[in-house]
């Protein structure tokens, strides 16, 4: 341990000497670079700040010196700054920081958006302790004070291909979640991220009090996520009555009764959907059609086919959907009739493999 205090104490020396005759300096390469990492999940934009040492540099090998040495194992001893035991700075030079431009959950736990320090505490057991803290503008973690952290929680280190220059990436991203993993030498840690529905649902009431919520196609957005997400269906049917006010529409008040449908709200969805038949498109009809066979109300999709049927005679798509209401309400033979209808009347590819499945399941054995 001396010689890691001998080793900060040089270096720290060697660094305030250059700082004070900084006017005179010339910026000259870092052996470990600063690097930015950025990666969006749901709507929050976060961002790693950090410098990159590297484990082999030239005929420097340090292989096998990393964790428990290059890195010690708990807090390490601090000669310098407020010399108090001290966690390691997750990088190389100053602070690393991460930003995040909403509230976020970090291995379930919530920490406010803002710009935070990051330290670990890694164990020989691999455990590490990640610290987000309150500090973000010391070099190091020399004057790092526990008082200052915002968030701790504890992961677990794993095993991991050899990475010679310290590196930050999420290996895994999805809709509203990622994980987040320093990567050195042959360790990893992985740190899970999420952002919450109520902050996603939150971005989108604010950004409907600017611009977006004068016109019809924000609110629609903000109620399509929820229909796909299956939340906030009472403020979603808000939103979407908001699209209609705008533009009234068969995809705006589809919209609206999908939401209804979804909540269990079955007679104002069929009564939503009844208005939209009037004055919907092909498109939005077959859809309507649709929403209504998945709220068991095949009789009414039935009607809704029919009518689209009625209304494009010559598009095969319409036949192909109505015998899979027909399907679903047990009626075989019509349905085989119309799947048989909708080939002979060459289909695009996408309608005519849909047939054919259909005929298949049915025992139909289709030949061209």
């Amino acid at each position: 341990m001396n010689k890691l205090i001998n080793q900060q104490l040089l270096f720290l020396s060697l660094s305030l000497l250059l700082v004070g005759g900084a006017a005179a300096q010339l910026t000259t390469p870092r052996p470990s670079p600063a690097a930015e990492l950025n990666q969006t999940i749901a709507l929050t934009t976060i961002t790693v700040n950090y410098s990159r040492p590297s484990v082999i540099r030239g005929n420097n090998d340090r292989t096998g010196q990393i964790w428990g040495s290059q890195v010690p194992w708990g807090l390490a001893p601090n000669a310098f700054g407020n010399q108090k035991p001290m966690p390691w700075r997750a990088g190389a030079n100053e602070n690393t920081t991460i930003s995040f431009s909403t509230p976020v959950l970090i291995e379930g736990e919530q920490l406010g958006a803002g710009t935070y320090g990051l330290h670990m505490i890694p164990e020989e057991s691999g455990t590490v302790t990640i610290i987000f803290s309150k500090n973000t503008s010391s070099w190091g973690s020399f004057w790092y004070e526990q008082a200052e952290d915002a968030l701790r929680v504890k992961v677990q280190m794993k095993d991991a291909p050899f990475t010679n220059v310290l590196t930050y990436q999420f290996t895994e991203v999805g809709l509203t979640s990622g994980t987040l993993a320093l990567m050195w030498e042959k360790k990893q840690i992985p740190i899970k991220l999420a952002v919450s529905q109520e902050t996603i649902l939150a971005k989108f009431r604010d950004d409907l009090r600017g611009v977006q919520g004068f016109g019809w196609q924000g609110p629609l957005s903000a109620a399509n996520y929820c229909l796909q997400n299956n939340i906030n269906h009472e403020e979603a049917v808000k939103w979407a009555d908001q699209a209609i006010a705008a533009n009234r529409t068969g995809q705006t008040l589809g919209m609206k009764a999908a939401l209804l449908f979804q909540k269990g709200d079955i007679e104002a969805g069929v009564k939503t959907a009844d208005e939209a038949k009037e004055i919907a498109t092909m498109n939005e009809l077959n859809t309507l059609g649709y929403q209504l066979a998945g709220a068991n109300q095949y009789e009414k999709a039935e009607e809704f086919f029919k009518l689209n049927i009625k209304r494009n005679p010559k598009v095969a798509n319409g036949y192909d959907s109505l015998g899979e209401c027909y399907v679903a309400m047990g009626k075989n033979d019509e349905a085989i009739k119309l799947f048989k209808k909708s080939l002979s009347m060459d289909p695009p590819p996408n309608v005519k493999l849909n047939s054919i499945a259909n005929l298949k399941r049915l025992g139909v054995d289709y030949s061209e």
